[in-house]
């Protein structure tokens, strides 16, 4: 499990030219052909690799939360939303909001997240790698292979399923 942690350390920056192809072209695959095949390799990724074994994400990203994560977030804290937002979120340019902090506040010493009960949306969902809207999304997957194992893992899994792309 941590040989696959470390080989996507050094791959993934090895692959990114190669990686951003395939991705830019992802698109192109039918639907119904593709969606069943990223599942089933999102699946077999977190079959062979533990977050709790990189956390990478949470050390290096900060997530992105929306004013019903930090009003959950907040409430599970026993404090406002007001004063949550105060002490652990910043605003972007944009007007989006993060979690304050690399690595993330509330990464525990054993990669375990200390609110992994109400974490923010954007940490469910992460790397993304399930979702129907995937094809549309290149940056964002090229971006995710470079911090996470198992989203480099589904786009070398994926490389070998749609080799014409």
């Amino acid at each position: 499990m941590n040989e696959l942690i470390d080989q996507s350390k050094v791959q993934s920056k090895e692959k990114k030219d190669e990686n951003s192809r395939f991705l830019k072209n992802v698109w192109t695959i039918p639907k119904a052909e593709f969606l069943p095949k990223l599942q089933e390799t999102h699946q077999e990724a977190f079959q062979k690799i533990d977050c709790l074994s990189c956390a990478n994400c949470c050390k290096t990203t900060p997530a992105i939360i929306t004013k019903g994560d930090a009003s959950r977030i907040a409430k599970h804290m026993n404090i406002a939303p007001k004063q949550f937002i105060r002490q652990y979120v910043i605003e972007d340019i944009n007007g989006d909001m993060m979690l304050n902090g690399v690595p993330c506040r509330f990464l525990n010493e054993d990669n375990s997240c200390s609110i992994y009960d109400v974490r923010p949306e954007a940490c469910r969902r992460y790397p993304h790698t399930d979702e129907a809207e995937y094809p549309n999304r290149t940056s964002l997957n090229l971006a995710n292979t470079i911090v996470c194992p198992a989203a480099f893992y589904v786009v070398e899994r994926l490389k070998t399923q749609f080799p014409e792309i």
